[in-house]
């Protein structure tokens, strides 16, 4: 049976030592993986919690960890705050607050993200077909703005999309999504994270807010069929 993956990293070096423990945490903390919990790895490594903050903050600061994940709290957040910004929102403030906040974060990533931030967004822009469209944009979009590296903007931008996707102000699909549509916005995903792996700030920013445009036209759309009773794709 196959060892789990934290286990076989945490025989690799000896996490008492700071160096050991670094390594560790590299491991755990790659790419394709997130870091369990402060107090999981406190009883995973058996080390100090004082210590162990320490030397996250300090592989954080270099850039070889993602920001702490200060998004966790708002899933726990009080759903009557998300029910009364759903009361009085509706699809277009969203897309219009999106393209307030997300240009910005475009432009801070291409500045501020790490290497292996830059990774992340990369592999987040090329969605797979077995995932849901909406869960693999969502995925591109937060690794983003996580990786603008502003904590206050990150949780009001959690805050947003959690109201976005609430099914009482998103807009209802009235057929599958087009597979056309799915290339196309792939293919501005990827020249974003090309911008921000490029160190582009002014392309980043560009190319954003051109993407958010694209999105803008498909609610207008999906809004006047909604209106109408027509089928997506039938014009």
């Amino acid at each position: 049976m196959p060892q789990n993956t934290s286990s076989r990293n945490s025989e690799k070096a000896d996490p008492s030592s700071t160096e050991g423990l670094k390594a560790v945490l590299r491991e755990m903390g790659g790419l394709d993986q997130d870091l369990p919990s402060e107090r999981d790895l406190v009883d995973q490594l058996n080390v100090p919690r004082s210590r162990l903050r320490r030397v996250l903050a300090e592989l954080r600061a270099e850039g070889e960890l993602p920001p702490a994940q200060v998004g966790r709290k708002s899933s726990r957040r009080d759903s009557s705050d998300i029910d009364e910004l759903v009361s009085v929102a509706n699809p277009n403030d969203v897309i219009e607050l999106r393209m307030m906040l997300e240009p910005q974060f475009a432009r801070l990533a291409a500045v501020r993200a790490s290497t292996i931030e830059i990774k992340r967004i990369q592999k987040a822009a090329c969605s797979n077909k077995n995932v849901e469209y909406g869960a693999a944009d969502l995925a591109f979009h937060r690794e983003i703005a996580r990786s603008s590296r502003n904590p206050l903007a990150q949780e009001i931008y959690d805050l947003l999309r959690r109201v976005g996707t609430d099914s009482r102000v998103r807009l209802a699909q009235t057929s599958p999504p087009c597979p056309n549509r799915r290339a196309a916005r792939d293919l501005e995903h990827q020249a974003i994270a090309q911008a921000i792996a490029e160190r582009d700030p002014d392309r980043a920013e560009l190319l954003m807010r051109d993407h958010l445009l694209s999105v803008r036209k498909v609610i207008e759309e999906r809004s006047r069929f909604i209106a109408t009773g027509e089928t997506e794709g039938s014009s």
